[in-house]
């Protein structure tokens, strides 16, 4: 095929793509930046790039046009190019048929690119055009985060039976290169809006897992990564401040990055298992903490909440598996009440969140500091709230309370599968009925449900027996959403979550029933009569709103 002699902005004018005017503003531009026309164009969002622009360019070039939508790549053709030509290059090999290795580039008519290349594969080599993005996301999904690092760090020991002691051994002179895979996996962990990294040791393999919307996924790594596992963890431990030579015993640290302007707190725990060291990087992001309106809370929800934070006294318990999103709907509330009239003092295992004006305590078991020593001791600052990470025993249950009847409010966390059941757990724990009515204002279950990817939601109507799971009246057409899973959502479905709550606000008659020591399904069914809404129905609001699915809520609330 031969090269389109049109320039570009004519030829986009004749595909009727863009107008004169549109290409003039262009043109002016283009004299300002001195950036290509394309460059231009795109960045003032006249074209699009995948749809428009690289198939016109690829025309244009006298070349194929690939996309990697539907693109399964062979295999065999990745194997012909190593990761760090595709990584420097960022390119990628797509087939291998013949001899001919088609590689995928935005530079195809690059001739001493082709050379290099050819001399590389020993094969000859064929290009064709595709779009950066594209590139960037098939090295990543076929390579392996870093494995143009890996590959360079492999270079720097013997071939040949390359053993765990011999790369701890060049951890010194390999450390930037460490270093460097460490963050693409931290940046990588970013952009996917992981939660944590796990770093999993196995008997003939090294796993790299993230947790994204609550939900583990396997990362793609180079297979020869777990050679340098001994190494990756002694570099998380001098960035955490650890002790390098102690894989006998856990250990817990925490450390920072800059990503994007953006400080990145990282909270390491590193656990000895039978085949080495596992390792969890718990990302938090310091700089974010939400509103109330952003957690999920309806209008009914919110104004409770509001009127309870607004009390000089009492405590709030918010209850739920490790995971639920307590910690940070504790310091939502907390940046609620956070005047500069009021003393807020916080006890927490560990601080995850940095607050500006809060006063924050680190428990320290080691020393004697624990969350009833810690507890003990806040009360001599004066403060006007205070915020227990967890009520963990007897004794800092009851001097909680203790807190709340001498005219503190109190902000603390039960592991509780739902609201009530907090009462069950507070008497299980030993405390008194009279004191539970007298400092409990309120009990807030709560879960994390996965929201629908606006890219590829798609509506359908709920069959009858799901009606039926929610108390709902068969034959009634509701409308609901799910997910078809895109390139925007890594084909799950699902961006981002939400929280859906039960909130029991202890009125005369469930302080009555406190007072007998009534079961939790019992106060269940009475706060249930007085407007109480589950977990389920929680859910069921936000499925009708097409926030979620039924089969998250199903996931979540499966104990219901």
């Amino acid at each position: 095929m031969g090269k389109n002699k049109f320039p570009l902005g004519q030829l986009l004018i004749e595909k009727k793509i863009i107008t004169q005017e549109q290409l003039d503003i262009a043109l002016r531009k283009q004299k300002e930046t001195g950036e290509l026309l394309g460059a231009t164009l795109l960045d003032l969002g006249f074209i699009d790039e995948e749809t428009v622009f690289i198939p016109l360019l690829a025309g244009q070039l006298g070349v194929d046009f690939i996309s990697f939508k539907d693109l399964q790549i062979n295999p065999e053709a990745i194997k012909k190019l190593p990761a760090k030509f595709a990584s420097h290059y960022n390119i990628i090999p797509c087939d291998f048929k013949d001899n001919v290795l088609k590689i995928a580039t935005t530079q195809p008519l690059d001739v001493h690119l082709i050379d290099e290349l050819s001399s590389v594969v020993k094969s000859k080599v064929k290009t064709v055009l595709a779009s950066e993005k594209d590139i960037t996301e098939a090295i990543r999904q076929y390579y392996g985060v870093g494995a143009e690092t890996i590959e360079q760090m492999m270079g720097s020991v013997q071939q040949s039976a390359v053993s765990e002691k011999e790369v701890a051994g060049i951890e010194d002179e390999s450390e930037a290169s460490i270093s460097k895979f460490l963050n693409q996996i931290i940046i990588e962990a970013y952009r996917d809006r992981a939660t944590d990294i796990h770093i999993e040791p196995y008997e003939d393999e090294l796993k790299i897992r993230y947790r994204i919307d609550g939900i583990l996924y396997d990362a793609k790594v180079p297979a020869n990564i777990k050679v340098f596992k001994d190494a990756i963890n002694s570099r998380i431990k001098i960035l955490s401040n650890l002790n390098i030579a102690e894989k006998r015993v856990p250990q817990d640290g925490r450390f920072k990055v800059r990503v994007n302007d953006l400080d990145i707190d990282l909270r390491v725990s590193f656990l000895p298992t039978q085949h080495g060291e596992s390792v969890v990087l718990r990302v938090l992001n310091s700089a974010r903490l939400y509103d109330l309106e952003e957690l999920g809370f309806n209008k009914d929800e919110l104004k409770i909440i509001e009127n309870i934070l607004k009390r000089p006294h009492g405590i709030i318990f918010l209850t739920g598996p490790t995971g639920s999103g307590k910690t940070t709907t504790l310091y939502s509330f907390l940046s609620k009440v956070n005047t500069e009239d009021k003393k807020i003092i916080t006890i927490e295992d560990p601080v995850e969140y940095q607050l500006k004006g809060i006063t924050q305590i680190q428990i320290n078991p080691k020393v004697g500091l624990t969350f009833a020593q810690g507890l003990r001791s806040m009360l001599r600052h004066d403060p006007d709230i205070m915020m227990v990470g967890e009520v963990r025993d007897i004794e800092t249950a009851e001097i909680a309370i203790q807190v709340a009847l001498t005219g503190h409010l109190v902000l603390s966390t039960l592991h509780t599968n739902d609201a009530p059941s907090g009462v069950a757990r507070l008497l299980d724990m030993g405390v008194e009925p009279y004191l539970i009515t007298s400092t409990v204002e309120c009990l807030i279950a709560q879960r994390l449900v996965r929201v629908i990817c606006p890219s590829c939601r798609q509506s359908y109507i709920l069959p009858d027996d799901v009606l039926e799971e929610f108390g709902e009246e068969k034959g009634k057409e509701v409308i609901a959403y799910k997910g078809k899973g895109c390139e925007s959502c890594h084909f799950t479905g699902y961006i981002g979550r939400e929280s859906i709550y039960e909130i029991l606000v202890f009125s005369e008659e469930i302080r009555g029933l406190v007072m007998e020591r009534a079961t939790a399904n019992h106060i269940r069914e009475k706060a249930a009569a007085q407007g109480m809404k589950t977990l389920l129905h929680s859910g069921w609001a936000k499925i009708k709103k097409g926030i979620t699915t039924v089969e998250e809520i199903f996931r979540v609330t499966k104990d219901e």
